[in-house]
């Protein structure tokens, strides 16, 4: 699906003013791409606006910005085209738009809607059964979150794909994948130019605030992922079934998990409250605040899950925590979960670039 022209044309003109500056060629990964080119078609801008983490720091070193007649903006210029390019790969594209607008809205009222589904359901629940099963069947829970995570991931990887056919990826190997991976897992692009972090939150502050809290919820999901696919092994491979002890693997890496999850997600929403709004993608606040929030619940009603074994309260936070992972999977290709994939592909893709551009 074609992207806006207004953005791609816009962000294509502040592109050719920095490339004639060069004043911020040391700040991250997006300026070494952008000075590689001498014009920008829509797949240039495409790479550039993924490439970009929006850290802001070379908006308050830009001698450009308003008011000056050249009025740059990079960080929303990109942040604009990145936003509208996981949307023209999206799935209904009507959808990403809604979801944009209203998504804090949007996902409380799908969260209550399938807690309540799951509250009703437990009035069928099975006669036997320890932990979470007690409540509800593990027939009845693998039929509704198995397709629910399957067909989202599979909406995603066709997007993905769309998007990296219209990058014109170079050939690539695993040497490049394992570039960008180590990039991600450092995020190697929020540390500032000199090292110094980014001025996410306040002008001339330096702050690692935003990596760290970065990393917090990229390892704490990737954390509660482990655990939830380990308990699989263990339930089909092995035949030991939940509930576990504290000293078993799914717990080892889900408590820490969301533990991580819960304070990251809690620190980038309150950075995202005090960023200004003038800097990131225009329309947008709405989902990217619900993809945060729905993240911090999801391991804040896993943790309360956990402390509250062997209490009532088990009911009524086992059908919200359900309710709430439930519209993580289904929101997933319109939320800015996307993005983690989208940009792994923008590091992955000029890894190999840099690397033919050496060969």
């Amino acid at each position: 699906m074609q992207m806006q022209p207004d953005l791609i044309a816009e962000a294509r003109r502040q592109a050719q003013i920095c490339n004639a500056c060069r004043y911020c060629e040391g700040y991250c990964s997006v300026f070494p791409a952008l000075h590689r080119e001498r014009a920008f078609a829509e797949a240039d801008l495409t790479h550039l606006a993924n490439l970009c983490h929006n850290c802001r720091g070379c908006y308050y070193a830009c001698q450009y910005t308003a008011p000056h007649e050249f009025d740059l903006n990079l960080p929303r210029a990109l942040a604009d085209v990145r936003q509208d390019s996981w949307k023209a790969h999206a799935w209904p594209r009507a959808f990403a738009d809604l979801f944009d607008r209203s998504g804090v809205a949007m996902a409380a009222l799908l969260t209550l809607s399938f807690a309540l589904l799951f509250a009703v359901a437990q009035g069928v629940r099975p006669e036997s059964g320890e932990g979470f099963y007690a409540y509800m069947s593990h027939g009845l829970m693998v039929a509704i979150f198995a397709p629910a995570f399957v067909l989202p991931l599979l909406t995603l990887v066709v997007s993905l794909h769309g998007y990296w056919r219209s990058t014109g990826a170079v050939r690539l190997g695993l040497s490049d994948l394992g570039s960008a991976l180590r990039s991600a897992g450092r995020m190697r692009n929020l540390e500032g130019g000199h090292g110094d972090g980014c001025n996410f939150e306040d002008e001339d502050r330096f702050s690692h605030a935003r990596r760290y809290a970065h990393q917090a919820v990229l390892y704490g999901f990737l954390l509660c992922f482990a655990s939830t696919s380990s308990a699989t092994v263990m339930h089909y491979a092995f035949g030991l079934e939940a509930p576990y002890g504290l000293f078993s693997l799914p717990k080892l890496l889900g408590v820490p998990g969301g533990v991580l999850l819960t304070i990251g997600s809690a620190a980038l929403a309150w950075l995202k409250i005090k960023a200004d709004p003038e800097l990131g993608a225009q329309g947008a606040w709405g989902g990217e605040m619900a993809f945060v929030l729905l993240l911090g619940a999801v391991g804040a009603t896993g943790l309360a899950l956990y402390v509250a074994t062997g209490t009532g309260a088990v009911a009524w936070l086992l059908a919200l925590h359900l309710g709430l992972v439930l519209t993580f999977f289904l929101l997933t290709p319109y939320s800015k979960m996307a993005h983690g994939f989208y940009r792994l592909a923008a590091l992955t893709i000029e890894a190999g670039r840099q690397r033919a551009g050496t060969d």
